[in-house]
């Protein structure tokens, strides 16, 4: 065995972990968290006591390892189906390059570790909501719905909404209607999200089995739902309004969720089009992304900080 070996395989280590802790998740997730934790912040009418480092570097060190972890346990018990998709094939996971001890410890580890960070340095109610979506995404999502029912992604996106409820309660110490409605708003935009991906990668899901709406439904009627899944979005979404966010939310929400409307509508007219399914999922990410931050930009607007 060379000098070199140890070295390498840490770094394949590294490497393995990073991929199967699967970042984009992460990344939006600790957004929508780091979000609604602003948005608390800068209303007095939520909060008046100043900001403090520890909160939000706990939420995030916290965030991040339970939501790494939780794709870690994903991975885990996907590995059989997911060596059979395209998309997904190359994951060490499903190779094998990564074991599925390793891949378990990981997970199960990132998460513990997560809790502990969060009721050290947050509090009991933020770590329940962090335990909460990692719950819902291993448990419900993964092992009971995903193999099951064309619900899978409708039900199992309440895990994305926990997100929401640990950034607002990390900050307040309590539940409110507005840190509901963000959790719901984040529910109501999942299955929009995935139905996207799930048509343009459908031949991976009929490969593997797995009841994704297109597999199940066809392509047309999977386009449709995402049509009206997206008109129930859209006024939601705009709810806000009706519990004092403003002008500058409102434009910016109608106008963003028009733009996701019509990439939608081009998706029924083409449901085969995979350049349009592409184009319908990629604009659904960041639609979610600048909601949050028109939500913040109101705020500031009505309770500017300077």
């Amino acid at each position: 065995m060379s000098s070199n070996s140890i070295p390498i395989n840490y770094r394949n280590l590294v490497s393995h972990l990073i991929e199967v802790s699967k970042p984009s998740i992460i990344y939006l997730l600790d957004f929508v968290a780091i979000s609604a934790l602003l948005i608390a912040y800068l209303d007095p009418n939520y909060v008046t006591n100043p900001i403090s480092f520890t909160i939000v570097a706990g939420l995030l060190i916290a965030g991040t390892l339970s939501s790494a972890g939780s794709a870690a346990l994903n991975c885990y018990v996907d590995r059989d189906i997911d060596i059979k998709m395209e998309r997904t094939k190359k994951r060490a996971s499903a190779t094998g390059q990564l074991s599925p001890n390793i891949t378990l410890a990981y997970g199960i580890i990132m998460i513990t570790i997560a809790a502990i960070v969060s009721t050290v340095f947050l509090n009991l109610l933020t770590t329940g909501m962090i335990l909460l979506g990692s719950f819902f995404y291993v448990f419900i999502y993964t092992i009971w719905l995903k193999r099951r029912t064309t619900w899978n992604i409708v039900i199992g996106g309440f895990a994305g909404s926990a997100a929401a409820f640990a950034g607002w309660t990390a900050i307040t110490g309590e539940l409110n209607l507005i840190a509901i409605l963000m959790g719901s708003l984040v529910f109501i935009w999942t299955p929009s999200h995935f139905w996207a991906l799930a048509l343009l990668k459908d031949d991976d899901y009929t490969e593997a089995g797995i009841p994704m709406l297109p597999v199940v439904v066809g392509k047309v009627k999977a386009a449709r739902y995402t049509i009206i899944n997206t008109l129930l979005l859209i006024p939601f979404s705009l709810v806000f309004v009706l519990l004092g966010f403003g002008y500058v939310y409102l434009v910016i929400s109608v106008i963003f969720g028009i733009l996701l409307l019509y990439s939608n509508v081009k998706l029924l007219k083409n449901p085969a089009d995979k350049k349009i399914a592409l184009t319908a999922f990629k604009f659904s990410s960041p639609y979610l992304a600048i909601i949050f931050i028109a939500l913040i930009l109101d705020v500031l607007f009505r309770f500017p900080i300077f």
